[in-house]
């Protein structure tokens, strides 16, 4: 049993590609909680996908002991975070079960955009911060201007700030010292009553979920009789034990450790992440941990099995991705062009993406994914307010009152000559400019309230062309404003295709109506009679598109005679067509839904 004294409970933030992962590596090589021949890159980041695109999606703990040079053993919890914006959520789900962080920044790049913002959530989480400065050996490298940028960006003190090489592992024993001494031990006590916080889960198909605790006072034991709080369920505790990476069985947790549990759970939703763990005899008095906020989806859109006969095998593969990534949400939608299907919400376009990818690699699904959206707010004319999540739910136009959209507040760090370039690229996606910070003499922060629909799709990757790689962008929900939006309707064969359907502000939906039927006329494929595209708004078409019909040539058995023969079969034909126009289906392919994607892409 390792004393509370001993224990230190540290999470590693930064923005993307600073080298977490990496220092993750050598802090487990040091303290040589993995063996050589065990030791490979980025070893917490064991998802295909992390390992493919080289970036942390899930949070991962693992114990570690590191012994001093005094002789004293202390365990170490470290939780790996993800460092993208739309896997904000994991981070903060780290952060209330740990006492401390490393505030990774790399040292020839500099503070990024999400720097400042994980800064922000370990202060609000009230944790020790350490300043850290990696990839000092880069022969770019400039550690004393990254050190004030952080004095300026966070109010940091960055004097004492340790400069490693997670690479090459240069200091990275210094640091393993300052977790002891500057990030204090843990506040529980393991004879006071059991309370434990839930900060992640996954499910295993022989032993079920498996709950990864952190405990904050009390000690829990195998064979413990638990009750988790907000779902209401008691459980016998079959196994709990700490990650070193791999699951190591122990016979009892107590207070400031962090581990795992299994408990013969086979019920996905009877388990919550950010749910307290108590003793069932004690439930009744038990409060739980308190900070654990719900996240809130900001992009939606629709996951359709592409066989009818799938919708169940995809609502059980939803449940499972959803225990393991608690930040998004799904309910079940119908739609006319594609059946029954999920409206799912997530936090962004990477995060809608990666589940997208997870279900289809890890779940073996083959689904039809409509265009994403974000939530719009309507006004009726009653005064009633109403969430909009998608085309199809807007209300009668004539109930209609105002519309509103979502603003967020957009963090921009760029190098001080990309200024200009940043603000044009803003102000075309009307974002208003707020205020300016520099840090230092070479670089900026420049901060606008923007409509969120304008940032979701392309507009990283426009900053990322438009500043040579250089620019970092970070975003924050701030409210709801009027607007002047529109709901256009697609309409194909005078029939309207509600998945196709999209919302827009007026002062764009002609241009983007007029890409998306171009996109259109390209993925439908032609049928024997003419269909026709039009995007309205209202009952107003803004524009059309033909696709034309498939030619067969009726008179080709006519060889000669008169020209009579041949004009009563080319009006033979024509009377068909017209029937056939009439009573008709047009195929749509799957590919064509996502046109309206790559369409707003492109506006």
């Amino acid at each position: 049993m390792t004393e509370v004294s001993l224990i230190r409970n540290f999470s590693i933030i930064a923005h993307v590609d600073h080298g977490k992962s990496t220092l993750a590596d050598r802090l487990l090589e040091l303290t040589q909680t993995v063996d050589k021949r065990q030791m490979r890159e980025q070893l917490l980041d064991d998802m295909e996908l992390e390992r493919e695109r080289g970036i942390t999606i899930k949070a991962r703990a693992v114990a570690m002991r590191y012994k001093r040079a005094d002789g004293t053993t202390f365990l170490f919890n470290l939780i790996d975070t993800p460092g993208h914006v739309d896997f904000n959520y994991e981070v903060q789900k780290s952060l209330q079960a740990c006492e401390g962080a490393l505030l990774l920044v790399d040292a020839s790049q500099g503070v990024e955009a999400q720097t400042v913002v994980n800064a922000v959530l370990a202060e609000q989480a009230k944790l020790t911060i350490i300043p850290v400065l990696n990839k000092i050996d880069l022969p770019h490298a400039r550690p004393d201007e990254v050190a004030s940028e952080i004095e300026d960006a966070i109010c940091l003190p960055a004097e004492d700030a340790i400069a490693v090489s997670a690479k090459s592992g240069l200091n990275c024993e210094q640091l393993l010292d300052a977790i002891v001494e500057q990030i204090p031990p843990p506040s529980g006590n393991p004879a006071n009553k059991l309370q434990a916080l839930i900060f992640d889960a996954i499910y295993d198909d022989y032993r079920g979920v498996v709950i990864y605790m952190r405990v904050r006072e009390g000690t829990m034991r195998r064979g413990d009789t638990i009750r988790m709080l907000a779902a209401g369920k008691s459980y016998e505790v079959i196994e709990l034990g700490r990650l070193a990476p791999r699951m190591v069985p122990e016979e009892r947790l107590h207070a400031g450790e962090v581990g795992y549990l299994v408990a013969n759970i086979k019920t996905l939703v009877d388990v919550k992440v950010g749910d307290t763990i108590t003793h069932e005899k004690e439930s009744l008095r038990a409060r739980p941990v308190p900070g654990f906020k719900d996240p809130k989806p900001m992009v939606f859109c629709g996951f359709y099995p592409t066989n009818s006969g799938d919708f169940e095998d995809l609502r059980k593969s939803l449940e499972k991705l959803r225990l393991n990534d608690s930040s998004f949400t799904f309910e079940p939608e119908t739609s006319d062009a594609l059946g029954f299907g999920f409206r799912c919400g997530f936090l962004g376009l990477l995060h809608m993406e990666i589940i997208q990818q997870r279900l289809e690699r890890e779940e073996d699904m083959d689904l039809v994914q409509t265009a994403p959206n974000v939530t719009y707010h309507v006004v009726l004319s009653d005064g009633s307010e109403v969430e909009v999540r998608s085309p199809s739910e807007m209300p009668d136009p004539s109930k209609i009152d105002t519309y509103k959209e979502p603003i967020v507040e957009v963090r921009i760090v760029v190098p001080t000559e990309s200024i200009g370039v940043v603000m044009k690229l803003a102000t075309d996606r009307r974002g208003v400019y707020e205020r300016t910070e520099y840090y230092g003499s070479q670089r900026v922060m420049l901060t606008f309230a923007m409509p969120f629909s304008e940032i979701i799709f392309d507009f990283h990757d426009r900053l990322k062309s438009a500043t040579r790689g250089f620019g970092t962008m970070d975003y924050e929900l701030r409210g709801f404003q009027e607007a002047d939006l529109v709901k256009v309707r697609i309409l194909v064969s005078g029939e309207e295709v509600d998945a196709l359907s999209f919302l827009c502000h007026r002062s764009v939906a002609d241009t983007r109506g007029r890409k998306i039927l171009t996109k259109l006329r390209q993925e439908i494929p032609r049928h024997l009679f003419e269909v026709a595209l039009q995007a309205a708004v209202g009952g107003k078409v803004i524009a059309r598109e033909n696709i034309r019909a498939l030619a067969k040539n009726v008179t080709a058995k006519c060889y000669g005679g008169d020209i009579t023969r041949k004009r009563k079969l080319l009006e033979k034909q024509k009377k068909g067509k017209k029937r056939m126009k009439q009573v008709g289906n047009v195929e749509i392919p799957q590919s064509a839904f996502l046109s309206v994607l790559s369409a707003i892409d492109e506006s």
